[in-house]
């Protein structure tokens, strides 16, 4: 690649599957609202990410597929599982102990920002390097997060400072995540095996730590069975499949392009509450997800430009 080459842009099925992808990590909040009652996080961590692996450890079974022996792949599915899963899990829960779960989730949409600089230094395709549009509409982006949100959420900002730099840690492990992840497309790693080896990985390193902090057989009562058929929805829909979505759009996509998901899981997150709990949107929502979009037009570029072509 030369300096001159053209940024990385998504295809139309790129950007279906992206928005697919926020539409189940969407869906989590809502798992993660009937699990919390009941369960302790890192029992909730362990059982999704444990369900995900079975769930695709049967898929490859069926599909003719098998996990890698190689040692330096497993190495690479260790690493990613801690960098996209037990690293900011842990950073974003244990921050979103001591802040309010808006401000946390205003910090975490840093990811897409943190993502492009870290890609920016550490990549050697010259296409995902940071240009001006990509940082205008990831800042665009943001700001319409804010607004979904709600800016009375930054009026924490400041306070707690420890636990708002342990959450923007999560978005910056996120990032490193997302690059480190673009080495499998390298090492021919198919989108499937690679998501099956990630959630194996972590179930093999969240298992002690839900052992040792969460201790789950002290629980007072049994969990109900709408919290095991959340967690399975969890594991299922918003891990397994998931990662998959994620896999095959980093291989494709890039690494700064699969990171612009952050941005749009909160307005996926609110279409799902007026779709499923029949919650009302108002006015700074609906803002808030046209300024989004307005940030991806920006970011994708294709529709200012045929703009300038017409001017």
């Amino acid at each position: 690649m030369t300096a001159s080459s053209p940024p990385q842009r998504m295809t139309g099925w790129e950007w279906t599957l992206l928005g697919l992808l926020s539409l189940v990590w969407g869906g989590s909040f809502f798992f993660n609202r009937i699990l919390v009652v009941e369960l302790h996080p890192f029992t909730i961590v362990f059982g999704r990410v444990a369900i995900a692996a079975v769930t695709l450890l049967v898929v490859l079974r069926l599909s003719g597929q098998a996990l890698p022996r190689s040692r330096a792949l497993w190495r690479s599915f260790f690493i990613m599982g801690l960098l996209n899963n037990l690293i900011p899990f842990a950073l974003i829960v244990w921050g979103q102990t001591q802040i309010a779960s808006g401000l946390a989730a205003i910090l975490n949409a840093t990811t897409p920002l943190f993502t492009a600089l870290v890609v920016h230094y550490l990549a050697k395709d010259e296409r995902e390097r940071l240009t001006g549009n990509r940082l205008l509409g990831v800042v665009i982006g943001f700001v319409g997060v804010v607004l979904i949100v709600g800016p009375a959420s930054l009026a924490g900002l400041g306070l707690n400072l420890m636990a708002q730099i342990a959450v923007l840690g999560g978005a910056v492990s996120y990032g490193f995540a997302n690059n480190f992840g673009r080495r499998f497309r390298s090492a021919g790693v198919p989108p499937l095996v690679a998501a099956a080896g990630q959630v194996c990985a972590t179930s093999v390193m969240s298992l002690p730590l839900m052992l040792i902090i969460d201790r789950p057989w002290e629980l007072t009562m049994a969990p109900s069975l709408i919290t095991w058929a959340a967690l399975v929805g969890l594991g299922i829909l918003s891990t397994a499949l998931a990662y998959v979505i994620f896999f095959r759009l980093l291989s494709g996509a890039g690494a700064v392009n699969v990171a612009l998901v952050t941005l749009l899981v909160p307005a996926s997150a609110l279409m799902l509450g007026a779709l499923v709990f029949a919650e009302r949107l108002d006015r700074n929502e609906l803002l808030g997800m046209a300024v989004i979009l307005a940030g991806l037009i920006v970011i994708d570029g294709r529709v200012l430009v045929a703009l300038a072509r017409k001017l």
